[in-house]
């Protein structure tokens, strides 16, 4: 009998403590997240109001520790939050557009072509400072230079507003086939492919203004061998109407920088209407 109520007693401490454990772990990933965002310069703050990057990172269960692939960081907006956040245990792999896609811009010139070859060692070099010598491993490649090495190292890809290119110019290229096989590749079975994209309900949006339909979106992406497991409305903003092209919103004003009156009313638009996607690698590409 004593030892019978021995091991009852050790299995209700089991069960207590698990979700405890588990509920302080959680708890202090979180607590970690939000240092991480409070230690981000006034700049990238002013940006939380339509980025909303703790409720994205949290939707799409990025944890420290995890190996983590951001495709096009651009100027590391996100992935000055990722490298510290994924700490000394974690993994980003930044990945930038095929070379070939980038020529088809027809304000294209050599100048930002080679800036897009020294962004593959800059790149891991900026890491380094973001980190403060306990940020994530920092790597960089384009979607046409990944290596084996990284087959089904994943945990993530995180496609930040950076599709709408891709898929712009599939005709020219198969540029958002290969973006897609190789998040495929890369990702663990059961690993997340995150999605925040400039939405528009025109579905004939073929991503050129920077705005495509979530449906047609939805429909790519899981014949390439995903499932949508979750959708969220934390980066919608109903007063974009997706009336022009993405950028002439803040923090771009693309066209309209000499025109105050109208720079002011897309200032009052704020940054523009986002889907916000969670799909899951499961079975065999159907690609």
């Amino acid at each position: 009998m004593k030892l019978t109520s021995f091991v009852s007693s050790l299995i209700a401490c089991a069960v207590l403590t698990f979700p405890f454990t588990h509920a302080t772990a959680k708890g202090s990933d979180l607590q970690k997240l939000s240092e991480v965002l409070a230690a981000q310069s006034d700049e990238t703050k002013t940006r939380y109001e339509y980025r909303h990057p703790q409720e994205t990172i949290e939707f799409f269960g990025i944890k420290p520790g995890m190996t983590v692939v951001e495709a096009l960081p651009g100027g590391g907006w996100y992935s000055q939050i990722l490298v510290p956040y994924l700490g000394e245990k974690g993994r980003l792999v930044g990945v930038d557009y095929s070379s070939e896609l980038w020529p088809h811009f027809e304000w294209m010139n050599e100048k930002f072509l080679q800036g897009r070859k020294d962004w593959l060692e800059s790149f891991p070099e900026n890491a380094k400072e973001w980190g403060k010598g306990q940020g994530a491993k920092t790597e960089a490649y384009t979607f046409a230079t990944l290596p084996k090495k990284l087959t089904k190292q994943a945990d993530a890809v995180l496609f930040i507003r950076a599709l709408h290119n891709l898929n712009r110019f599939e005709p020219k290229g198969q540029f958002m086939t290969q973006a897609l096989n190789e998040s495929y590749r890369m990702l663990k079975k059961g690993g997340v492919l995150g999605v925040v994209q400039h939405e528009t309900s025109d579905a004939n949006a073929d991503g050129s203004t920077g705005y495509m339909e979530k449906q047609a979106l939805i429909n790519v992406i899981e014949n390439a061998g995903f499932n949508l497991v979750a959708e969220s409305d934390i980066n919608q903003n109903a007063k974009d109407k997706a009336d022009g092209i993405v950028w002439r919103l803040p923090p771009t004003y693309s066209g309209v920088k000499d025109d105050p009156k109208q720079k002011e009313a897309n200032k009052a638009i704020g940054e523009s209407n986002r889907m916000t996607l969670k799909f899951v690698k499961v079975g065999k590409s159907k690609r």
